[in-house]
């Protein structure tokens, strides 16, 4: 199975069952309702129907789910049970989750309680911070015995300020006695950058020594509502910011024992969405003043149960086929061994409706790219089975889970390529019985050793890479025909097949049998000739020549696309060399019980190493061969995915009970 086929849904029913309807197809997830908006512009029906939705309630919900998320994350930062390492959502039946919605009183209280406290803990700190700021301003001035707020007396003034320590201090002391000689500068303290000064002078002295001490980088300091000593401010402040830390940390308490009760919430907010996506969906449908209207999609294999529910609710609708190439939303189904590598496929872009899925014909070469670029049947099998743990142990979903199983099927390729290739975390197993053990043993490949052939696994790269390439094109072929387009199909692809192939047996075939070279030299030539002649077949005079050649120039772009193989070989080799350079340095110790534990923790550690740069690398090479030479040949994608409405929960999974 690749891209289900859809249904076009029609329906008409009463406003006063509308809600009932809504919330039936709601809880089925098989019908996406498209938006109405170019109903209300059309001549036909503008005069007969209006928009429906109640945008007030929509932000009304908006907000409830704004302040249970906050909620939410204030109880999750104080609770104190175990934390799951991957959160996943929990199952609850249908009636689990109404009862709990027919009684959602106590959530209600709980987010507006739990939010009241965060706030008041949140304003604790923020006063604390700023009496810390206060503290920290006034600390340089403990040794100043004036109070702050003190300026002057009757005839005289009195500042407070800071200057750079690079300034010497002399040189000020000297520039300010030249313009007033009855001015005290007193030194209260320093750090490593900025020196704090007091001082005092004569009045009509103000502006001509605050010249001068601005010229050396002075900067007056003022305390806003800051009365007495900085020594006293600074006790009382400490004072209050011990009694904000106690008050504080009670309401911290409160927070945890408040957060044991946080899947309360988690259900409240899962119920707060569903409401808002029913309201939402208002306003993709049209209303009369007692009917309403709405269109969509439907998968075929669900149009029956959509049926009952319609005709139960009573309903007018109809289902009929898109018309020839209608563009209509993608719904991917693959088998269960394909459907892990949809998350390929969709990194990439949703296939367009008119294409056809390429996730069960790339699934096989991505798993067979993916372990021979790891190729170590130590790497795999650790890969495998901490993906089988994680599937096991964890209730994955959606992306997650098709990585995962994706990871895991991949490990499984890549011990096989490693007993092939003899790879069991790089060279190790000989290391170890040479140096801790004394015993000359070696795990020998099944096939080769790409470390000591590394010629081999290039052309065995390249070989898979034009099958892989081949296929791509036979599946353009496939495309152009079913289309209507054998022409294009002959003359775009099945010449190249005849001219590749024929290059192919051309060089090498004489090596399998003299007859083949001259199979390909004749291949080779039709195939060439067939090009040029049908390149520039769409153009007009001159451009059928140039056409002609610039199409068989694209022989350039199919050989670099065969050399991109060979990073199989790269990744391969890096790998096992990788490995044996960990397990030499592991070696260095020598033997005996320390050599051996030595050699336990660099190997430890080089294989986590090795492991994580090299599945990333393993991923991301594998996707580009996919993305760039496999998708380039036939796959353009651009497709809007299937998208149900249905109850999309973040904390709870509603499971449908069996009839």
């Amino acid at each position: 199975m690749a891209i289900v086929k859809l249904s076009k849904l029609s329906v008409i029913g009463l406003n006063e069952n509308k809600a009932d309807i809504l919330s039936s197809i709601m809880k089925l997830g098989v019908v996406e309702i498209n938006n109405q908006e170019t109903k209300l512009v059309d001549d036909d029906w503008s005069t007969l129907v209006s928009k429906d939705g109640d945008e007030e309630m929509v932000y009304s919900l908006d907000v409830d789910i704004a302040e249970t998320a906050a909620a939410l994350d204030a109880l999750n930062k104080y609770y104190k049970g175990k934390k799951p390492l991957i959160k996943t959502r929990k199952p609850v039946s249908e009636d689990e989750f109404s009862e709990f919605e027919q009684n959602s009183q106590k959530a209600v209280q709980l987010a507006e309680e739990a939010n009241n406290i965060f706030k008041k803990v949140s304003s604790l700190k923020s006063e604390e911070n700023k009496l810390n700021t206060s503290i920290i301003s006034l600390k340089p001035w403990t040794g100043y015995d004036v109070p702050l707020e003190m300026n002057g007396t009757k005839y005289t003034s009195l500042f407070i300020g800071s200057m750079p320590v690079s300034v010497p201090y002399e040189t000020v002391v000297a520039q300010v006695e030249e313009v007033s000689d009855k001015t005290v500068l007193y030194k209260v303290s320093e750090d490593d950058k900025d020196r704090f000064l007091s001082v005092v002078c004569i009045k009509e002295n103000t502006d001509d020594v605050l010249e001068v001490l601005r010229k050396n980088g002075f900067s007056p300091i003022v305390f806003e509502d800051i009365m007495g000593k900085a020594s006293e401010n600074i006790a009382v402040f400490e004072k209050q910011i011990e009694e904000i830390r106690k008050e504080t940390a009670e309401n911290e308490e409160k927070l945890s024992l408040l957060a044991d009760d946080k899947q309360v919430l988690e259900y409240y907010y899962d119920s707060l969405v569903i409401k808002r996506e029913k309201s939402a969906v208002l306003s993709s449908i049209v209303k009369t003043e007692k009917s309403f209207y709405f269109d969509g999609w439907c998968p075929a294999e669900s149009v029956a149960e959509v049926e009952k529910v319609l005709s139960e609710k009573g309903c007018c609708y109809e289902f009929k086929e898109p018309e020839k190439d209608e563009e209509t939303p993608v719904y991917l189904k693959q088998s269960k061994w394909a459907e892990p590598f949809e998350a390929i496929t969709n990194l990439y872009s949703v296939p367009s409706s008119r294409e056809i899925d390429p996730t069960p014909l790339l699934a096989p070469f991505y798993f067979i790219f993916f372990g021979l670029m790891l190729s170590d049947a130590g790497y795999g099998l650790i890969l495998s089975v901490a993906c089988f743990i994680l599937l096991k142990k964890f209730r994955l979903e959606g992306m997650m889970k098709k990585l995962v199983t994706m990871f895991m099927y991949c490990g499984i390729s890549t011990m096989f390529w490693g007993i092939l290739f003899g790879g069991v975390f790089g060279d190790f197993v000989n290391v170890f019985c040479q140096s801790i053990l004394g015993i000359d043993f070696a795990i020998k490949p099944l096939w080769f050793n790409p470390v000591e052939e590394p010629m081999t696994l290039l052309i065995f790269s390249l070989i898979l890479g034009a099958i892989h390439i081949f296929v791509g094109m036979g599946i353009k072929a496939y495309m152009l025909i079913k289309n209507g387009q054998t022409i294009d199909a002959i003359c775009d692809i099945f010449l190249w097949y005849v001219l590749l192939i024929g290059l192919v047996l051309l060089l090498a075939g004489g090596m399998i049998a003299p007859a083949a070279a001259t199979i390909g030299k004749w291949m080779s030539i039709v195939g060439a000739a067939g090009i040029l002649v049908t390149g520039g077949r769409n153009k007009k005079g001159i451009g059928k020549i140039t056409g002609g050649l610039g199409s068989l120039y694209g022989i350039t772009s199919y050989l670099s696309d065969v050399l991109s193989y060979s990073r199989l070989l790269a990744l391969g080799l890096a790998t096992g060399v990788v490995a044996q350079v960990i397990n030499t340095l592991g070696s260095l110790a020598g033997g005996g019980v320390k050599g051996a534990i030595v050699m336990l923790v660099v190997f430890t550690i080089g294989t986590v190493f090795n492991l994580a740069i090299n599945v990333l690398g393993s991923f991301v090479h594998s996707s580009r061969l996919q993305y760039v030479e496999f998708f380039g040949k036939f796959f353009e994608g651009g497709g809007t995915a299937f998208n149900p409405f249905k109850r999309k929960t973040k904390y709870v999974d509603i499971i449908k009970e069996e009839k």
